[in-house]
């Protein structure tokens, strides 16, 4: 266990170094620095913090300035009304901070002792800098304590096996809000924590994406998810080349992978994850369906119970995925318990399903859902809610019949428009289950 009591705000080796690009300008580590303590002198101490800066380098300044102020940062990834009343139990005097508040708080008088910045700050392991939420995705928001002792030793592991620390000038490009754990880990935090610079935008379009990229300088990660790599590759858009391809949230097929591979001309690394232990493996899916364990972390198993411990993580956390040990430090990922369904006594999974159904040539998203107690009322079969404009169906059902088992094949088909996915391509459960109550009747 390391004895470290305070680790630096940032790691850069100058003052002088870039943290962020922002709309063609260099900030500096000093401008940084700078920013955040005008931001920390206008807020009040010991506070819970609502981040909800839309700008990834406004985010970064409100972060940072909640450090050093000795503030809590609240960050879900989204603001549902589920969440706000989670906020509301656990802060009910929060205060928000969004992109004008930090345009004004940076127009407020500097102190005199702020006007000058000549070394970094140094932040106590054990203080509490943020409570994060888990997405929602199979039940409501859920708060998780983050230290920063916990945050610093995780991004910097990801750090290394991103390749981020050789000394050169790396950029992040996210499509991802930095308020969601794998946005604020991988694009605000590696950076950091590294010594590099992240790009204060957040591209989501495919020509956006394509545009951002040309205007970084080099080598430059592209983090995303695997919903915006697919409709990034799904456009007739020539994408710039990346140096490395980050991509989480959910998992990624190989054909995906490798199209990107090719397209980008860069290799493509997957974080497994999750809101309650932080990241814990990389895989290239490429070349192998397996993880490896990030250094320091060790996977134990109790029947299909597994547990996550060591490295970063303070107390031992169970995890809700199905992995299989395969060797040391490596494992595979069978999806989540809840995924898991049973129909005459066949087994799959409901991320499996989706992948074979959004790889049906026409499709453009896709999502099963099946029926609980919630709402075996309104749907009382495996459904499927797609995207598809150019097919009917049945030549989707004929193509499903290719790809999964008789048993699994959905009664109804039901055409839509868009699925109502967060902006980190999950659906929410709650978002989910309305789409269901609002489409009862074509069952």
């Amino acid at each position: 266990m390391s004895t470290t009591t305070h680790f630096p705000l940032i790691t850069h080796s100058s003052l002088d170094a870039a943290v962020a690009y922002r709309n063609g300008s260099v900030i500096t580590a000093r401008q940084f620095l700078h920013g955040a303590h005008k931001v920390a002198s206008t807020l009040p101490e010991k506070r819970y913090i609502l981040n909800t800066c839309q700008d990834r380098y406004h985010f970064a300044l409100g972060f940072a300035a909640t450090l050093i102020a000795d503030c809590i940062s609240l960050m879900p990834s989204s603001l549902t009304t589920e969440t706000l009343r989670s906020l509301q139990r656990l802060a009910p005097n929060y205060i928000t901070l969004d992109d004008d508040d930090i345009n004004k708080r940076l127009q407020a008088d500097t102190p005199p002792h702020q006007q000058e910045i000549t070394k970094v700050p140094q932040v106590k392991a054990a203080q509490l800098a943020a409570w994060v939420f888990t997405s929602g995705s199979t039940g409501s928001p859920v708060p998780h304590p983050k230290r920063w002792g916990s945050l610093v030793k995780n991004v910097r592991i990801e750090g290394k096996r991103l390749g981020l620390q050789d000394g050169a000038n790396h950029t992040i490009i996210g499509t991802v809000p930095p308020q969601h754990m794998y946005g604020f880990e991988s694009t605000v935090l590696v950076a950091l924590q590294s010594g590099n610079a992240f790009d204060a935008g957040r591209p989501f379009y495919p020509v956006d994406i394509h545009n951002t990229i040309t205007a970084t300088p080099q080598p430059r990660l592209l983090v995303t998810t695997p919903y915006h790599l697919h409709s990034l590759l799904a456009s007739e858009i020539e994408v710039a080349a990346v140096n490395l391809i980050v991509s989480a949230t959910a998992p990624l097929s190989k054909e995906l992978a490798v199209e990107a591979e090719g397209r980008l001309q860069s290799h493509l690394l997957e974080i497994y994850g999750c809101t309650e232990t932080g990241q814990l493996a990389t895989r290239r899916p490429a070349e192998s369906a397996e993880w490896q364990l990030f250094d320091g972390i060790q996977l134990t198993m109790e029947g299909d119970k597994v547990t996550a411990s060591g490295g970063h993580i303070d107390q031992p956390i169970t995890i809700s995925d199905r992995l299989e040990i395969t060797r040391h430090n490596h494992f595979l990922l069978h999806g989540r318990s809840e995924d898991m369904i049973n129909i005459a006594g066949k087994r799959s999974s409901l991320s499996y399903l989706n992948h074979q159904a959004i790889a049906v040539e026409g499709v453009e998203d896709a999502a099963f859902f099946m029926p609980n107690n919630k709402t075996e009322k309104q749907i009382s079969r495996l459904t499927l809610f797609v995207v598809a404009p150019t097919l009917d169906s049945r030549s989707l059902m004929r193509a499903l019949r290719d790809r999964i088992d008789p048993v699994f094949l959905p009664r109804p088909i039901i055409f839509i428009d868009a699925l109502p996915r967060s902006k980190t391509g999950k659906l929410p459960q709650a978002a989910l289950i309305a789409l269901v109550e609002a489409n009862a009747e074509k069952s």
